[in-house]
């Protein structure tokens, strides 16, 4: 996980200044609006491109990496490609032993091309702005999708992008999570922003609602990865939680505005979901889900992947139970143990976890044995005791000695006996 986003976050402060907040949206709104020459070319061109291929195309993302984004872009509109660069697609193709038809590839692009200038228009009429490769409110740990990074993005809110995700924790989860699981990514999302970890998740029904509302009480950004345009609700009934993300942290998509979700398109953005942040923690999933999509993403991008238990009776476990067993993911019942993976070494290591301290536990193995051969009930003396214990009579009236003085055992009539109260004393 050697990103240069990641490699500084321990120095990071926890939540952006105000200044810088506006200092970097400010620059990016300017690109957008005020740039000139090349640079308002490739904004527009990466905007153009951003319609007419679909999130995640890495025969476009070669395009562009071949030609920059204004070649790719014309390439693209006039729906015919170089015949260099349709060789080398073949090679890869070969090489990776996927087919895909050029032509009807450079011929759905071309068919899908709009006037960019109206969507830049009309995603910062929204409230949008335009964030591409190279900006500074870039996050450059995306740049660990190679040929399936994002052309761009739409953020919509009040936090910076990169600034949030420095220090950030994936939370996924099943859309139909059961009251624990519920409750377990409401209470790890607050504590995690309570210690100044920024929440990912998709804005979904189920734990991904759960994570952002226990993120937003914690007072810290979260981010919510759509699978649409960032003018559209989706779901329709998270409205109020979009619009209060909007005030504290950001909506993002790769989507340009308008554009509605498909099912291929919310499996295509679990990929930004995994990494955008140091790790993913799945809460509840079933063995077929887009959580364990997102974890396969997280898994193959290196980054750290955790799941929380749950009952072996419930199908929404039944995914986390089967990343744990696989080893894939690291079982984490805390957020302190979910901070440890992925915060910095030596500096953020979760305290282990402990039994209650008892009376006992201070004791050494001769007077413990000492104390366990007396009864119960009654009393005995102590040759019985030192037989009992098996050790000999000079060891067994110095251990009487002591556990007297620390209240476990009293001298009567018949010999020693337990304390009333040092009945209940059990190691």
């Amino acid at each position: 996980m050697d990103t240069t986003e990641f490699s500084t976050a321990g120095d990071a402060p926890a939540r952006e200044t105000a200044s810088q907040a506006a200092g970097v949206r400010g620059s990016s709104a300017g690109d957008a609006e005020g740039a000139t020459g090349q640079g308002r070319a490739e904004r527009l061109a990466r905007v153009a491109i951003m319609r007419m291929a679909e999130a995640g195309d890495a025969v476009m993302s070669r395009l562009i990496a071949r030609y920059g984004p204004v070649g790719a872009m014309e390439r693209a509109r006039r729906g015919v490609l170089d015949p260099d660069f349709v060789r080398d697609e073949k090679d890869h193709a070969e090489a990776s032993r996927r087919h895909v038809d050029l032509g009807r590839h450079a011929a759905a692009w071309a068919a899908r091309y709009t006037d960019p200038a109206g969507d830049l228009a009309q995603g910062m009429r929204g409230g949008a702005r335009l964030v591409v490769p190279g900006d500074a409110e870039w996050p450059t740990q995306l740049d660990d999708l190679g040929d399936a990074r994002p052309f761009g993005l739409w953020v919509d809110g009040h936090a910076n992008l990169r600034f949030s995700c420095l220090r950030s924790v994936s939370v996924v989860g099943a859309r139909a999570a059961t009251a624990y699981g519920a409750t377990v990514a409401a209470e790890f999302a607050m504590s995690l922003g309570g210690r100044g970890w920024t929440v990912i998740s998709g804005g979904a029904y189920g734990i991904d609602g759960a994570a952002h509302r226990g993120a937003l009480a914690s007072g810290t950004p979260t981010v919510v990865v759509l699978a649409c345009g960032t003018d559209v609700c989706y779901p329709s009934a998270h409205e109020d939680l979009f619009r209060a993300v909007r005030r504290q942290g950001a909506v993002i998509s790769e989507w340009p505005p308008g554009a509605h979700p498909t099912r291929l398109r919310f499996l295509i953005r679990n990929r930004v979901i995994a990494a955008l942040s140091r790790g993913t923690v799945v809460v509840q999933a079933a063995v077929r889900s887009g959580a364990l999509n997102t974890a396969t993403h997280a898994w193959g991008l290196n980054r750290h992947l955790m799941a929380v238990p749950g009952p072996i009776t419930a199908d929404v476990s039944t995914g986390c139970h089967v990343l744990i067993r696989q080893g894939k993911a690291v079982c984490v019942t805390s957020p302190e143990e979910i901070i440890e993976l992925v915060g910095s070494i030596g500096d953020d290591l979760a305290p282990e976890q402990r039994g209650p301290i008892r009376p006992r536990d201070g004791l050494n193995d001769e007077t413990r044995r000492v104390l366990e051969a007396i009864p119960a009930r009654g009393a005995t003396g102590p040759a019985a005791i030192a037989v009992a214990a098996g050790v000999d009579i000079g060891t067994t009236l110095a251990c009487l000695g002591a556990l007297a003085a620390a209240g476990f055992v009293e001298n009567v009539d018949r010999g020693w006996r337990l304390r009333r109260a040092a009945r209940g004393w059990t190691g």
